[in-house]
């Protein structure tokens, strides 16, 4: 029998013209949406994304236009938002399976090898893919756009903030302070990003990308955004495989760009403060003040 969370997400789908027959299940771990799949009449799975706040519906419009713009100049799936409202976004299932979910307990769960050169080369290539796309393609979206040295003073005021809302280690002050200051961790060029490239966005078969999911947080950016995850979750010796594909296919590189893509990933703690900032979320601010203060 259907819950009322089930029967709600049903008529919200019919409103909007779109006929709930099979089964729908719920998603309730994202931030910013409500996700749930359901079958529809026609017999598709269809993915439908409930926003949980204004500001999260007002920020979709961007990523919409987006999807439309960069969809045709990627080799892998993106989603085709067929309904788009601010009370509904939804569109076809699209193919593959998560290369990470989160089990019972919370913790990650993988289900394909990090390590295989399959997949340094499948991700290598989709980001160099990316990466190459001409800005001017996609800059009518509406997407973030920053200059190099933008990148690095748009950082230093998102730690700098945190530094004063938070207790922060000083030990990290002090690294991130010292990267900031150093002119050769950083690019002197921007591309096309994703923002939030890691497993549990990435749908799969086997080590292989299929399509991309969540690009709420797309910009021209620095593109070791798109890196920073994989840094921190493979071996060296995965990562330079990964890198050699990326330079094959098309993409920069700097002399110190690993290095780069470790310091900006021990910055995870900054980005989850000022979202627990932004929300005001009670477990968020301790989520954060954790992170950020660990010997607390």
């Amino acid at each position: 029998m259907p819950t009322d969370r089930e029967a709600t997400i049903r008529e919200l789908a019919r409103a909007h013209g779109l006929e709930i027959s099979g089964t729908v299940s719920v998603n309730e771990l994202g931030l910013d949406f409500q996700v749930a799949i359901a079958e529809a009449a026609d017999g598709l799975s269809w993915v439908l994304r409930i926003p949980r706040r204004p500001d999260a519906a007002n920020r979709a419009a961007v990523e919409g236009r987006f999807l439309s713009a960069i969809a045709p100049h990627l080799s892998v799936a993106v989603p085709d938002w067929q309904i788009h409202t601010a009370e509904l976004i939804a569109y076809p299932l699209l193919p593959g399976d998560p290369g990470l979910t989160i089990d019972e307990r919370g913790g990650p769960r993988w289900h394909f090898d990090v390590e295989s050169p399959e997949y340094a080369a499948s991700l290598g290539n989709f980001l160099a893919e990316l990466h190459t796309v001409d800005p001017a393609l996609v800059r009518d979206s509406g997407i973030p756009e920053l200059s190099p040295a933008e990148v690095r003073q748009h950082k230093r005021e998102d730690i700098d903030r945190v530094v004063c809302e938070f207790e922060v280690a000083p030990e990290l002050s002090r690294r991130w302070n010292q990267w900031l200051d150093d002119d050769s961790y950083w690019p002197t060029f921007t591309t096309v990003t994703h923002g939030e490239v890691y497993p549990a966005h990435q749908l799969m078969d086997g080590p292989t990308n299929l399509s991309i999911l969540d690009w709420t947080t797309a910009a021209i950016s620095d593109p070791a955004r798109d890196f920073m995850f994989h840094r921190a979750s493979v071996s060296a010796a995965a990562f330079e495989a990964t890198i050699a594909h990326y330079v094959q296919a098309g993409g920069r590189v700097w002399p110190r760009f690993a290095d780069h893509c470790a310091e900006l990933y021990s910055t995870s703690p900054v980005e989850l403060g000022l979202f627990a900032l932004q929300t005001g979320d009670p477990e968020l601010l301790s989520a954060a003040r954790a992170q950020l203060n660990p010997s607390d």
